[in-house]
């Protein structure tokens, strides 16, 4: 390497510092009022005119915690956590803090669906069934240890002794529940 490109040379690491230097000026040099504005009062004490808020519990896991829903015409649009509910005290994990958003996400799916040629079709509950006992009869014919049941810890003890009884009679021993927070 000559003296002059020697100077020159820039590391993958002084880059990254440079780069990330340059951003952050960047950012600041913008200024915040010019990407948003200032919301006003009536705009942060009731964001969806009309709604009414619905004290709940989130279903995500076990735990029970309180959240107050902002529903508009029946459609849950936010969530605040309740702070005087007695299990949360005012506290939501990331799971029950993120719901709404896959609740609300565009591409949740709302009801049963195949792909047939290359495109969602949608089907009935009932062809829905049919093709899922018709497939997990497949497996148990086949193989029954490539089938794993999941259940939830929402389930009581009652239902987790149906599903463990379930998977024992369908022959696998593949059996988990989701209670990881």
């Amino acid at each position: 390497m000559s003296e002059v490109s020697r100077r020159t040379h820039v590391g993958r690491r002084s880059f990254l510092k440079m780069a990330a230097l340059g951003t952050t000026a960047g950012v600041i040099g913008i200024g915040a009022n010019s990407l948003t504005r200032q919301a006003d009062k009536s705009e942060i004490a009731k964001p969806y005119p009309g709604s009414k808020m619905v004290k709940s519990i989130c279903s995500i896991c076990s735990v029970g915690c309180g959240v107050i829903g902002e529903v508009v015409d029946g459609v849950w649009v936010r969530q605040e956590v309740a702070q005087d509910h007695p299990v949360s005290a005012g506290g939501h994990c990331c799971k029950g803090s993120d719901v709404i958003d896959m609740v609300r996400s565009h591409c949740r799916v709302k009801y049963p669906m195949v792909k047939q040629n290359g495109k969602w079709k949608r089907i009935s509950y009932e062809e829905a069934f049919d093709q899922i006992a018709t497939q997990l009869k497949k497996y148990r014919d086949k193989n029954p240890e490539q089938v794993m049941f999941l259940g939830s810890a929402k389930d009581s003890n009652e239902q987790s002794y149906y599903i463990s009884k379930f998977a024992a009679m369908f022959g696998t021993n593949n059996l988990d529940h989701q209670a990881r927070i």
